[in-house]
């Protein structure tokens, strides 16, 4: 980064204060992890100079041998990481993935049934102030106030009313695994394409230690980073490529498309122009690092320290949204201990713990307020946290939320999580010059 410090020392300071920061604090956002520094690498690249719209082999542009080489190394590795029939490695991000499956099986108006926002479930399965719920016709289904999960049979129930479309599965704070045979017999009942968004989970899932959907669903989505820690980036895949009559957008040629063709064409040109080749070269990289047993021990630590954190946040009393966890984020209510999760963030962020606010299911604030907080493992168990490290995360964000008022407390932890962080290096100052 020489040349940056000295052709724009604003953003070079930032970029280094920004390193810091993460050096020193627990990263503890269930949606963020640390690539490694061979993933950066590949990002800060000359590939970011080259348009390459199309895919390998058919470009708009000229001189695309050595991205398409690129690509197709992404892709195979993507399929081969999950057994996939076909994959797209281009959507810039996990929403632009979600509106290439959109456009590709469903029409506007027609009605997606997925995941209530406010009981865990993503933004793009139907938000109102989002462009799926105001392009579609979204219907929910939810997690039952008592225990926390899904109950199928209410599902199965709310698809027989609105007759969907699409079925959506995919959370961003549902601590829990899915039941994919489940949701795929539902969806046969009412004749529904069935869609999984796995981009918190993909890393767990390609390490076989949850639930696979590509046996159950007809298309799954993807973010790239999160526990697959890779690039941030989207991809989409489908466990086996089929003859359909979706081909909404495809141009009539007088023959059945593939599903994997109007895919295509729902990424590019139908959602986005052209790729981003650097990210897709880091893609490419994270899975090829995913294929080594040594991500699977990642992922198994994953749960482990997840677990861990869950028993010690019920032994000293706090609720927990199901009652504990499957994958790699706990979902704290705090309305027990008298707190909402607005204090508990930014009492944390004092302490140089990060962790973001959340709604909880039957929540009775505002989602600018909240009565949760949502904590994930994946990051800190890159840079080395066992279950013993999880343990004492755990007994210092329960001193600061005991006293978040305290700032000899909180002083006192940001001095702690200052020492435990430097006994597990993260990036060292060159990454930032």
């Amino acid at each position: 980064m020489n040349s940056l410090q000295f052709q724009d020392p604003a953003i070079f300071s930032a970029i280094k204060r920004e390193t810091e920061r993460q050096n020193h604090n627990f990263e503890l956002i269930a949606s963020e992890n640390f690539a490694s520094k061979a993933v950066m690498e590949a990002m800060g690249t000359t590939l970011t100079n080259k348009y390459a719209e199309g895919y390998p082999g058919k470009r708009y542009y000229g001189g695309c041998e050595v991205v398409d080489e690129i690509e197709d190394l992404a892709r195979e590795r993507a399929k081969r990481l999950y057994g996939a029939d076909w994959v797209n490695v281009q959507p810039h991000s996990g929403a632009t993935a979600n509106a290439a499956i959109y456009l590709s099986f469903m029409k506007p108006g027609e009605t997606l049934l997925g995941l209530d926002l406010a009981h865990g479930g993503h933004l793009t399965h139907g938000s109102p102030v989002n462009f799926s719920g105001i392009i579609y016709h979204p219907e929910f289904y939810g997690v039952e106030e008592a225990t926390g999960r899904i109950d199928m049979n209410k599902v199965r129930e709310k698809a027989l009313k609105v007759r969907p479309k699409m079925i959506s599965i995919g959370a961003s704070a549902y601590p829990r695994d899915f039941d994919y045979a489940a949701f795929r017999d539902i969806a046969n009942e009412v004749g529904a394409f069935l869609w999984m968004d796995m981009a918190h989970t993909a890393g767990l899932i390609a390490a076989g230690v949850l639930n696979d959907p590509l046996p159950y669903c007809d298309v799954i989505s993807t973010t790239t980073h999160k526990t697959l820690r890779g690039p941030r980036g989207g991809m989409i895949l489908i466990g086996k490529d089929k003859e359909n009559s979706l081909g909404y957008i495809a141009p009539k040629s007088g023959r059945t498309k593939l599903w994997s063709e109007v895919l295509d064409t729902s990424v590019f040109p139908g959602t986005q122009g052209g790729p981003l080749m650097h990210v897709i070269a880091a893609k490419a990289v994270a899975f090829e690092e995913a294929l080594k047993p040594s991500f699977t021990d990642y992922q198994k630590q994953v749960i482990r320290n997840a677990s861990a954190l869950a028993d010690v946040f019920k032994e000293k009393g706090y609720k927990l949204v199901s009652d504990g966890t499957e994958n790699h984020l706990i979902l704290v209510d705090l309305r027990s201990k008298g707190l909402t999760g607005k204090i508990a963030e930014e009492a944390l962020d004092r302490a140089s713990i990060t962790v973001n606010k959340n709604m909880v299911p039957f929540d009775t604030e505002s989602p600018f307020v909240t009565s949760g907080i949502r904590i994930g493992v994946p990051a800190m168990t890159t840079r080395g946290f066992s279950e013993e490290e999880f343990r004492r995360v755990a007994e210092l964000i329960d001193r600061v939320l005991m006293s978040p008022d305290n700032e000899e407390i909180i002083d006192m932890v940001r001095g702690d999580v200052r020492a435990l962080c430097n006994e597990f290096p993260l990036y060292e100052s060159s990454i930032a010059g």
